[in-house]
């Protein structure tokens, strides 16, 4: 090999290790640089009132039996042929898709509690197959059922106006909102699960993500 050719050889070699140490000397520094700040804390919406409840098993269910867990909760009614049924198919979704690790709960209300009785609540939570050690139904008077899905959980649920009804099961106006509770009983997030342009798969992950922070605080 001449002068020249060993020259340009040992140039390109050296050009080599620069750029090998150049890359090792990023990695470190990416490594020694100080991580983001965590985003900010989720907002705390409204503190959950204390209430008493009856369950699909006629068990009664108070405040008390959520407390120290995350919970997600809906309003819905069994005679719904609108938005209940995929709410609650979407329910079901996000049941089979928490983490074992996870310890939160899944709570759906009826607005129409004249007719859903726990034993009709309990057919329905079959029918969606529903893990009832994890996801309750919940009945009581009207007023019971008020003072927490309004009072509490900012979810509302009205009487359709029979002039305005379109069959007759379209009973109630109500929120398709799923909303998320943390482990002190305060409403933090809010999720709008039916409508143009929302896809649930997306929401769902959005929601578990959220679950998996409260678990953590």
């Amino acid at each position: 090999m001449d002068e020249n050719s060993a020259r340009i050889s040992r140039t390109l070699w050296v050009g080599v290790g620069l750029v090998i140490v150049l890359v090792c000397v990023s990695y470190v520094l990416s490594r020694l640089q100080p991580r983001q700040k965590p985003d900010k804390a989720l907002p705390v919406i409204a503190t959950v009132a204390d209430f008493t409840l009856t369950n699909q098993n006629s068990q009664v269910v108070t405040l008390d039996d959520l407390l120290g867990r995350v919970w997600v909760a809906d309003i819905i009614f069994t005679r719904c042929a609108g938005p209940c049924p995929i709410m609650t198919q979407e329910m079901k979704s996000l049941q089979d898709a928490l983490p074992e690790t996870s310890h939160a709960k899944l709570v759906s209300l009826t607005t129409d509690p004249d007719f859903d009785t726990p034993e009709i609540l309990q057919r329905y939570a079959k029918r969606f197959g529903a893990d009832t050690n994890r996801w309750t139904f919940l009945t009581g008077t009207k007023k019971e059922i008020g003072a927490l899905a309004s009072g509490s959980l900012k979810l509302s649920g009205v009487p359709t106006d029979p002039k305005e009804q379109k069959n007759p099961e379209d009973l109630f106006i109500h929120s398709t909102y799923f909303v998320l509770v943390d482990k002190q009983a305060r409403l933090r997030s809010v999720f709008e699960t039916v409508g143009d342009g929302i896809e649930w798969t997306n929401v769902q992950s959005a929601i578990i993500a959220t679950i998996n922070r409260l678990e953590h605080e």
